[in-house]
């Protein structure tokens, strides 16, 4: 029989960095006691991302957060809309390249995560702010 759930997870960020929703997430989809499906995951947030990245070498978390501050710096003059910072557009800018939406199958119970693989919000400004990621999941 087909099953489905929501959740809205919170996160209070202090800033730009990544958060860790691997457990959180799994915990859910554990709960859910949902054997084959789907769990969908979307930030109801414009300055802020979702990503599968790696989770053992913080590491690469730096290197993604280098590269983007390369591609997208706060201040530059390029950008007209700067109402709450110089940091402003610059957030919008990177949720555009990255994303705001995940799906991840889930197969024998459990996200088709590969070993490496961990479920991140990406906090893109440099102010704290409360999140609100919706959580689906849809299966049997």
């Amino acid at each position: 029989m087909l099953t489905q759930h929501s959740y809205t997870i919170e996160v209070s960020t202090t800033g730009r960095q990544f958060h860790d929703l691997t457990k959180e997430v799994s915990k859910q989809v554990e709960n859910a006691k949902i054997s084959e499906g789907l769990v969908t995951l979307h930030l109801q947030h414009t300055s802020a991302s979702l990503l599968i990245q790696e989770n053992a070498d913080p590491g690469v978390r730096r290197d993604l957060e280098r590269f983007m501050a390369r591609v997208c710096p706060d201040g530059d003059p390029i950008f007209e809309h700067n109402y709450e910072g110089s940091d402003d557009m610059p957030a919008h800018v990177r949720t555009a390249l990255t994303a705001v939406n995940l799906s991840i199958p889930i197969i024998k119970g459990r996200m088709t995560l590969g070993t490496w693989q961990g479920i991140f919000l990406w906090e893109h400004r440099h102010a704290g702010h409360q999140r609100k990621v919706t959580m689906h999941l849809l299966g049997q």
